[in-house]
Protein backbone atom coordinates (compact mmCIF):
# COMPACT_ATOMS: atom_id res chain seq x y z
CA UNK A 1 0.00 0.00 0.00
CA UNK A 2 2.99 2.44 0.67
CA UNK A 3 4.35 2.06 -2.43
CA UNK A 4 0.99 2.52 -4.44
CA UNK A 5 0.91 5.38 -2.38
CA UNK A 6 4.00 6.83 -2.82
CA UNK A 7 3.50 6.40 -6.67
CA UNK A 8 0.60 8.57 -6.63
CA UNK A 9 1.77 11.17 -4.05
CA UNK A 10 4.92 12.18 -6.54
CA UNK A 11 2.85 13.06 -9.20
CA UNK A 12 1.42 16.01 -7.38
CA UNK A 13 5.19 17.66 -7.12
CA UNK A 14 6.09 17.52 -10.65
CA UNK A 15 6.77 21.44 -10.86
CA UNK A 16 7.02 21.81 -7.25
CA UNK A 17 9.41 24.99 -6.16
CA UNK A 18 12.77 23.65 -4.39
CA UNK A 19 11.93 24.52 -1.01
CA UNK A 20 9.08 22.54 -1.15
CA UNK A 21 9.53 19.44 -3.99
CA UNK A 22 10.02 15.64 -3.60
CA UNK A 23 13.03 15.95 -2.56
CA UNK A 24 11.59 17.44 1.28
CA UNK A 25 9.30 14.44 1.49
CA UNK A 26 11.46 11.91 1.09
CA UNK A 27 13.84 14.18 3.80
CA UNK A 28 11.01 14.17 5.95
CA UNK A 29 10.75 10.20 5.68
CA UNK A 30 14.20 10.34 6.78
CA UNK A 31 13.67 12.28 9.83
CA UNK A 32 10.28 10.18 10.87
CA UNK A 33 12.34 7.08 10.92
CA UNK A 34 14.55 8.66 13.13
CA UNK A 35 12.22 9.41 15.16
CA UNK A 36 10.55 6.01 15.06
CA UNK A 37 13.21 4.66 16.10
CA UNK A 38 14.22 6.81 18.84
CA UNK A 39 10.64 6.89 20.54
CA UNK A 40 10.46 5.40 23.93
CA UNK A 41 6.99 4.07 22.87
CA UNK A 42 7.96 2.95 19.84
CA UNK A 43 6.08 -0.16 19.89
CA UNK A 44 2.84 1.36 20.36
CA UNK A 45 2.99 3.79 17.55
CA UNK A 46 1.06 2.95 13.88
CA UNK A 47 4.26 3.22 11.92
CA UNK A 48 2.17 2.75 8.83
CA UNK A 49 0.25 5.76 9.95
CA UNK A 50 2.91 7.61 10.14
CA UNK A 51 4.98 6.51 6.60
CA UNK A 52 1.58 7.14 4.60
CA UNK A 53 1.53 10.88 6.58
CA UNK A 54 4.59 11.89 5.42
CA UNK A 55 4.03 11.41 1.68
CA UNK A 56 0.76 12.54 1.54
CA UNK A 57 1.18 15.62 3.94
CA UNK A 58 2.52 17.88 1.16
CA UNK A 59 0.89 16.97 -2.09
CA UNK A 60 -1.44 20.15 -1.26
CA UNK A 61 1.43 22.65 -1.66
CA UNK A 62 1.99 23.32 -5.13
CA UNK A 63 -1.56 24.32 -5.57
CA UNK A 64 -1.63 26.37 -2.41
CA UNK A 65 1.65 28.18 -3.68
CA UNK A 66 -0.40 28.91 -6.92
CA UNK A 67 -3.34 30.34 -5.40
CA UNK A 68 -5.81 27.49 -6.52
CA UNK A 69 -6.48 26.40 -2.89
CA UNK A 70 -6.05 28.43 0.80
CA UNK A 71 -4.69 26.30 2.81
CA UNK A 72 -2.69 22.85 1.96
CA UNK A 73 -2.98 20.58 4.29
CA UNK A 74 -6.96 20.93 4.47
CA UNK A 75 -7.22 20.00 1.08
CA UNK A 76 -4.41 17.25 1.30
CA UNK A 77 -6.35 15.48 3.78
CA UNK A 78 -9.08 15.75 1.79
CA UNK A 79 -6.96 14.54 -1.20
CA UNK A 80 -5.26 11.84 1.00
CA UNK A 81 -8.28 10.47 1.96
CA UNK A 82 -9.79 10.06 -1.76
CA UNK A 83 -6.21 8.81 -2.53
CA UNK A 84 -6.03 5.75 0.41
CA UNK A 85 -9.70 4.93 -0.47
CA UNK A 86 -8.71 4.12 -3.68
CA UNK A 87 -5.97 1.85 -2.70
CA UNK A 88 -8.54 -0.47 -0.35
CA UNK A 89 -6.97 1.48 2.94
CA UNK A 90 -9.29 1.19 6.09
CA UNK A 91 -11.77 3.81 7.60
CA UNK A 92 -9.62 3.78 10.73
CA UNK A 93 -6.04 4.57 8.32
CA UNK A 94 -7.64 6.71 6.28
CA UNK A 95 -8.58 9.22 9.13
CA UNK A 96 -5.69 8.83 11.23
CA UNK A 97 -3.57 9.59 8.21
CA UNK A 98 -6.08 12.30 6.99
CA UNK A 99 -5.65 14.15 10.53
CA UNK A 100 -1.90 13.95 10.29
CA UNK A 101 -1.92 15.78 7.36
CA UNK A 102 -4.78 18.05 8.49
CA UNK A 103 -2.75 19.03 11.62
CA UNK A 104 0.62 19.30 10.33
CA UNK A 105 0.84 22.84 8.99
CA UNK A 106 2.84 25.21 11.01
CA UNK A 107 0.18 28.16 10.73
CA UNK A 108 -3.30 26.62 10.91
CA UNK A 109 -4.20 25.98 14.09
CA UNK A 110 -5.03 22.79 14.35
CA UNK A 111 -3.25 20.66 16.62
CA UNK A 112 -2.30 17.34 16.57
CA UNK A 113 -3.90 15.02 18.61
CA UNK A 114 -1.93 11.49 18.06
CA UNK A 115 1.33 10.67 18.12
CA UNK A 116 1.34 9.77 14.60
CA UNK A 117 0.54 13.46 13.60
CA UNK A 118 3.31 14.39 16.22
CA UNK A 119 6.08 12.28 14.85
CA UNK A 120 4.80 14.20 11.15
CA UNK A 121 4.75 17.81 12.87
CA UNK A 122 7.97 17.21 14.44
CA UNK A 123 9.72 15.78 11.03
CA UNK A 124 8.77 18.24 9.06
CA UNK A 125 9.18 20.95 11.08
CA UNK A 126 12.92 19.98 11.38
CA UNK A 127 13.46 19.82 7.75
CA UNK A 128 13.14 23.47 8.05
CA UNK A 129 15.84 23.97 11.03
CA UNK A 130 19.48 23.37 10.52
CA UNK A 131 21.97 23.97 6.84
CA UNK A 132 18.88 22.06 4.94
CA UNK A 133 16.23 24.49 6.89
CA UNK A 134 18.59 27.62 5.74
CA UNK A 135 18.68 26.32 1.96
CA UNK A 136 15.02 25.81 2.09
CA UNK A 137 14.20 30.13 3.40
CA UNK A 138 16.48 31.05 0.74
CA UNK A 139 15.00 28.89 -2.20
CA UNK A 140 11.62 29.72 -1.07
CA UNK A 141 12.30 33.32 -0.25
CA UNK A 142 14.03 33.27 -4.14
CA UNK A 143 10.68 31.65 -5.95
CA UNK A 144 8.69 34.40 -4.35
CA UNK A 145 10.77 37.37 -5.10
CA UNK A 146 11.28 38.63 -1.21
CA UNK A 147 14.74 40.29 -0.07
CA UNK A 148 17.54 38.67 1.21
CA UNK A 149 18.04 41.55 3.47
CA UNK A 150 16.50 44.55 3.95
CA UNK A 151 18.27 47.01 6.36
CA UNK A 152 15.09 49.19 5.96
CA UNK A 153 13.21 46.54 7.74
CA UNK A 154 15.03 45.43 11.02
CA UNK A 155 14.21 42.22 12.87
CA UNK A 156 12.61 44.05 15.54
CA UNK A 157 10.47 46.24 13.26
CA UNK A 158 9.12 43.64 11.48
CA UNK A 159 5.42 43.00 12.93
CA UNK A 160 4.82 40.55 10.12
CA UNK A 161 4.48 37.02 11.15
CA UNK A 162 6.59 35.12 8.60
CA UNK A 163 9.00 38.13 8.67
CA UNK A 164 9.36 40.73 4.99
CA UNK A 165 12.71 39.31 4.52
CA UNK A 166 14.44 35.68 4.24
CA UNK A 167 16.89 36.91 7.38
CA UNK A 168 13.89 38.20 9.36
CA UNK A 169 12.32 34.83 8.34
CA UNK A 170 15.07 32.98 10.07
CA UNK A 171 14.52 34.79 13.14
CA UNK A 172 10.51 35.08 12.82
CA UNK A 173 9.79 31.31 12.16
CA UNK A 174 12.72 28.72 11.99
CA UNK A 175 14.27 29.74 15.26
CA UNK A 176 11.02 29.14 17.03
CA UNK A 177 10.83 25.82 15.78
CA UNK A 178 12.72 23.85 18.75
CA UNK A 179 10.25 25.38 21.09
CA UNK A 180 6.97 23.69 19.03
CA UNK A 181 8.43 20.24 18.59
CA UNK A 182 5.73 18.13 20.00
CA UNK A 183 8.07 14.77 21.26
CA UNK A 184 11.26 14.54 23.36
CA UNK A 185 12.99 12.77 20.68
CA UNK A 186 12.20 15.70 18.47
CA UNK A 187 13.21 18.49 20.41
CA UNK A 188 16.46 16.83 21.00
CA UNK A 189 17.61 16.96 17.15
CA UNK A 190 16.02 20.10 16.62
CA UNK A 191 17.93 21.94 19.92
CA UNK A 192 21.44 20.72 17.63
CA UNK A 193 19.49 22.47 14.24
CA UNK A 194 18.91 25.36 16.11
CA UNK A 195 21.84 26.20 17.26
CA UNK A 196 23.08 25.95 14.10
CA UNK A 197 21.15 28.00 12.65
CA UNK A 198 21.53 30.77 15.44
CA UNK A 199 25.14 30.41 14.94
CA UNK A 200 24.54 31.22 10.96
CA UNK A 201 22.13 34.47 12.10
CA UNK A 202 24.95 35.83 13.90
CA UNK A 203 27.64 35.19 11.14
CA UNK A 204 24.94 36.94 8.69
CA UNK A 205 24.57 39.97 11.42
CA UNK A 206 28.12 40.27 11.63
CA UNK A 207 28.94 40.38 8.01
CA UNK A 208 26.32 42.92 7.45
CA UNK A 209 28.21 45.32 9.75
CA UNK A 210 31.71 44.59 8.67
CA UNK A 211 33.05 42.89 11.23
CA UNK A 212 33.37 39.23 10.79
Amino acid sequence: MLEAVRTQARSYFDDAPPAHDWHHVRRVETLAETLLERHPQSASIDRRVVRLAVVLHDIGREREDRGEIDDHAIWGSQEAGRILKGVGADAETIEHVQHCVRSHRYSNEIDPETLEAKLLCDADNLDALGAVGIARVFAHGGALGTSLYDPEVPVADDDTSAGQTQYNHLHKKILDLPDRMYTDVGRAVAERRGRFVREYTEQFAGELTGER
